[in-house]
């Protein structure tokens, strides 16, 4: 016996659809008995791109078994809002803001860390490695490589559309709302490590005598040790940061 379902993803779960049945309801047929994880996976869509199943306005599970008359809408991974509450698909959303970029949004990486963000990134790293520490360390992967996003490790993610990288900062900014929650200049460009202030007569001679006796106020990265001052690239860094947020 076959049922008639119709069933529509949203945002970015229609990367994995074909043009002709993105963004508008879908009608299949189906057998008795078919769970909505197996249909889902029918289109495509790997399960971790997943956060939220509603089968007639209520939350179920990838085991749900569909029955005549169901309506079923599919969500993606919620990082900007709490559906603790109604989701079935896992115990919290996963919404510490923590990223990894793949090996090609080098810049993108390095703009992030310039608001305060974690974002860690690394040329070399093959495709395991970056899917190992997204999983390991809890970090949203930011990629834009459809491929990786088929690995069931992968819970939290986001397909990178933009190619310019800073059209790319301004995708992620307004995706997750970063604007309140950025802190521009506290992490290390080169390393992501966190940057705190150093007193002046600490520094010995890891400075040029001639930028010690310009400024005042410099910060050391806890991470590779690297010094930063308020100089005139950080004027500019702090002109352009402004422009991005505001």
């Amino acid at each position: 016996m076959k049922h008639h379902i119709p069933i529509r993803f949203y945002e970015e779960l229609n990367d994995f659809l074909s043009t002709d049945i993105k963004k508008r309801d879908i009608c299949v047929s189906v057998d008795k008995g078919r769970t909505v994880g197996s249909l889902i996976k029918s289109f495509g869509v790997p399960d971790s791109a997943v956060d939220l199943i509603l089968v007639n306005g209520r939350a179920v599970n990838f085991s749900y078994a569909l029955i005549e008359n169901d309506r079923v809408s599919v969500y993606p991974v919620f990082e900007t809002f709490d559906i603790s509450s109604i989701t079935k698909l896992r115990d919290t959303p996963l919404r510490d803001l923590k990223f990894i970029c793949d090996v090609h949004l080098g810049r993108l990486a390095k703009y992030l860390r310039m608001l305060g963000f974690d974002t860690w990134y690394e040329n070399d790293y093959a495709d395991k490695k970056i899917l190992d520490l997204s999983d390991k360390q809890k970090r949203i992967l930011l990629t834009k490589n459809k491929k990786l996003l088929e690995n069931k490790k992968i819970t939290r993610w986001v397909l990178v559309k933009q190619a310019e990288p800073r059209r790319q900062l301004t995708e992620i900014v307004n995706y997750f709302d970063l604007k309140t929650s950025a802190n521009p200049l506290s992490r290390c460009l080169r390393c992501n490590g966190t940057i705190e202030k150093i007193n002046k007569e600490a520094l010995g001679h890891r400075v040029k005598p001639s930028i010690l006796k310009k400024y005042d106020t410099f910060f050391c990265c806890t991470g590779c040790d690297h010094i930063y001052w308020k100089g005139t690239h950080f004027e500019s860094m702090m002109r352009w940061v402004e422009m991005v947020l505001n």
